[in-house]
């Protein structure tokens, strides 16, 4: 039978929060940007281009600022419960950095730590990557804690709840029978067909969560509308296919099918960084007003108490699980809770043909994009 869950992180002494990072003045965009794209061959000229993103909005990106503030929300809902755990911030592509972070953990004692990530999906650039970000830093620091991975969340309750209040309130602001059009990050085709143990986890994943919003939301107010799952932040060499429709084609698909507004739900982002104010309140609002077609923008969890209670409960519930107990494990949809350990073979890297084997192979055609901040 499943145990409630109790405020205890034995085994764990310390909670490491994973992201992905972002320049926080003009002067660290090129230098983030070469980081994310190192070993690639991608020409500064062209990184200085995809900065435009960044110099738009000062050169500084939103997603550091918000995991500062996601740290303070965990620190305030850890106290609550008397949750004595040290929290940590490392960074995959900008300060601060993993490596640096797992140096002071170890300089502070920390023997085993359990890390959320800001990734809430199974794919190579969502989860296997960071594992393999982990290993690499680990395995660079001396006597470097053990770190154990939160399982995939966007199917928890928390995850869930969190979007379904913030879409029921952007529709509240639009023309009845408005759509909605549930919004990720798009991938090479390839990479979302060995994503999650199976296969086509990344879509499928995706497809369920919306549909628990869709379902909730219709059993609320008896109301049908139309749903897609579109996808922004396309990168890499035309030739290659990526997930589509995208956001901007499809606002175009809803204008001429004459529907009177559209709610633009981000499920596939925990908090508002670079591809939500960007590719969304920026380009894709832009869009939507050439075409006249009312459009309006759900929030992301970011801090929102559903959202940051959720990730206090799954360290406890992980920590329950490593001491041998049966906790319970909440999840919505169809396709079950996700899994505490990843196969060896899960979500896998993309190589280009001829390349060799090692994770540095990785060109564009897996690659996260440039400005990508989500995955």
């Amino acid at each position: 039978m499943p145990v409630e869950l109790t405020p205890d992180p034995t085994p764990y002494d310390a909670v490491l929060l994973l992201s992905f990072g972002g320049p926080e003045k003009p002067a660290d965009v090129l230098p983030f940007l070469q980081n994310v794209t190192r070993g690639r061959g991608i020409p500064d000229e062209r990184l200085v281009e995809v900065g435009e993103h960044y110099y738009s909005f000062g050169g500084r990106s939103p997603i550091n600022d918000q995991n500062r503030a996601l740290l303070k929300a965990l620190r305030e809902s850890f106290d609550e419960v008397g949750l004595d755990l040290p929290l940590y911030w490392g960074n995959r592509n900008w300060e601060p950095y993993l490596t640096d972070t797992l140096r002071q953990m170890t300089a502070d004692g920390v023997r085993r730590a359990v890390v959320i990530v800001t990734s809430a999906y199974p794919s190579y650039s969502g989860c296997r990557q960071y594992r393999e970000n982990l290993a690499d830093a680990t395995a660079a620091v001396e006597g470097a804690p053990r770190i154990d991975k939160l399982r995939h969340y966007a199917n928890h309750p928390g995850f869930v709840g969190s979007f379904v209040e913030s879409t029921a309130e952007t529709l509240s602001k639009l023309p009845e029978g408005s759509a909605i059009a549930y919004v990720t990050h798009s991938i090479p085709t390839k990479m979302n067909e060995t994503s999650g143990p199976d296969g086509n986890g990344y879509v499928s994943w995706h497809l369920d969560v919306a549909a628990e919003i869709t379902a909730e939301l219709q059993r609320r107010t008896g109301v049908e509308r139309r749903t897609d799952l579109v996808y922004c932040s396309r990168s890499g060499p035309p030739q290659v296919p990526w997930l589509e429709p995208d956001v901007n084609d499809h606002l175009e698909a809803l204008a001429a099918d004459g529907v009177p507004g559209v709610a633009v739900v981000p499920i596939g982002f925990v908090s508002d960084h670079m591809e939500v104010i960007y590719d969304l309140d920026t380009e894709a609002l832009a869009t939507a007003e050439k075409l006249r077609l009312p459009m309006a923008r759900a929030a992301t969890p970011g801090t929102d108490p559903r959202f940051v209670t959720m990730l206090r409960d799954l360290v406890l519930e992980r920590a329950a699980a490593e001491r041998g107990e049966q906790p319970a494990r909440p999840c919505l949809g169809k396709l079950g809770p996700g899994w505490d350990d990843c196969r060896p073979d899960c979500c896998p890297a993309l190589r280009r043909p001829g390349a060799p084997t090692s994770r540095e192979s990785t060109g564009p055609e897996s690659a996260a994009p440039a400005a990508k901040e989500s995955v």
